[in-house]
């Protein structure tokens, strides 16, 4: 496994006697608004055939095999959201596009509890030491399973099928679904709405991500709003934590200029977002067709964005390497529980003392 050569301050860790706390949540902003386009516009996408075949598959119950957590009868819905931070192709021309190789950047759980009427989003933090079971190499040889192992590390070595079975080997979650969108598929969506007008509270000069914005209302191109959801150096205590507020805010503007815009009566504009969503879209075997794709999206149909709860893995920081993080238990435990179970989540399994600063 190769070694990380990142800086703390890369990482999101501490250093020295002054820890710096961070706290790596997932960008869920583009990957919520996918799932939310597809419940809008499921009734629509048979119309789209032309652009069916560009959306790629991976068969990860093949890849998963049956050694897998069993399937409640009661346990809803559990979707793995994958986004990519690739820097190849189209990636590599964006901002902070000079890092090589392809990780998973953001890691989601999405839960639909039965009836499917709200959801809940689990981020699993990037850098947390996870047990990674066996897993295949590309070249279809086995790599043995590996203890403390960097979660970001695993999509990057062994890809999207491994982290599908990590997921399922820390949590005990039976995974439903999978999907995968990579960062410029989020600029493309921007761009083919018309941008999105937020509200910047106060002035952002990030100059990693090349943000700058001054204070009042600013309308975002699709550049602008990918770095708007990446920044965190230009906002709040330079942590996870102001970053996901300005999520959250981008995500209810961009949701408010769908429903501006009308986008079920217009089916050229729909086109180009399908089009431009599935052109960045990878899934499992099972949803990798548009009929797929709107019958599960007509299905989240009842599901109102405003009950969508996003929850941290509850995480401690790593007592042999405070850069790392790792599960912090029994609060752990409890929301995979109450996840397998379709039950309502503790409060307790929402603490993390993993603040972020």
């Amino acid at each position: 496994m190769s070694q990380d050569t990142r800086t703390p301050e890369a990482v999101g860790g501490r250093r020295g006697a002054t820890p710096r706390k961070r706290r790596r949540t997932g960008r869920i902003v583009f990957l919520t608004l996918l799932v939310l386009l597809l419940a809008a516009g499921g009734t629509l996408y048979w119309m789209y055939s032309s652009i069916d075949g560009n959306i790629k598959a991976v068969d990860i119950d093949k890849a998963l095999g049956d050694d897998r957590p069993e399937k409640l009868p009661t346990s809803g819905q559990n979707l793995l959201v994958l986004g990519s931070d690739s820097r190849a192709g189209d990636n590599g021309d964006l901002v902070g596009g000079a890092v090589g190789g392809g990780r998973s950047d953001t890691t989601l759980v999405v839960h639909i509890p039965e009836g499917r009427t709200q959801a809940v989003a689990v981020s699993i933090p990037r850098d947390t030491l996870v047990t990674r079971p066996e897993c295949a190499r590309a070249d279809g040889t086995a790599a043995p399973s590996a203890r403390r192992v960097m979660f970001n590390s695993i999509y990057a070595q062994y890809g999207p099928t491994c982290v599908a079975k990590t997921v399922e080997s820390i949590s005990g979650v039976r995974l439903d679904h999978f999907m995968e969108i990579d960062f410029s598929g989020f600029k493309d969506l921007v761009d083919t709405i018309g941008g999105v007008t937020v509200d910047v509270k106060e002035p952002i000069d990030d100059k990693q991500s090349g943000l700058h914005l001054e204070a009042g209302p600013q309308k975002l191109d699709g550049t602008q709003s990918l770095a708007f959801v990446r920044t965190r150096h230009g906002v709040g205590d330079g942590s996870d934590l102001g970053r996901i507020s300005l999520q959250q805010q981008f995500l209810t503007a961009l949701l408010s200029e769908v429903k501006k815009q009308d986008l079920l009566g217009s089916p050229a504009k729909s086109y180009k977002i399908a089009d431009s969503a599935t052109k960045a879209l990878t899934t499992d075997s099972e949803l990798a067709s548009l009929t797929a794709l709107g019958d599960f999206g007509r299905s989240l149909n009842g599901v109102d964005p405003q009950n969508m709860e996003t929850i941290m893995l509850p995480v401690a920081y790593d007592k042999i390497d405070p850069n790392r993080v790792v599960a912090h238990e029994p609060n752990a435990s409890q929301l995979w529980k109450a996840i397998r179970e379709d039950a309502e989540i503790p409060a307790s399994a929402k603490k993390s003392p993993a603040t972020g600063g």
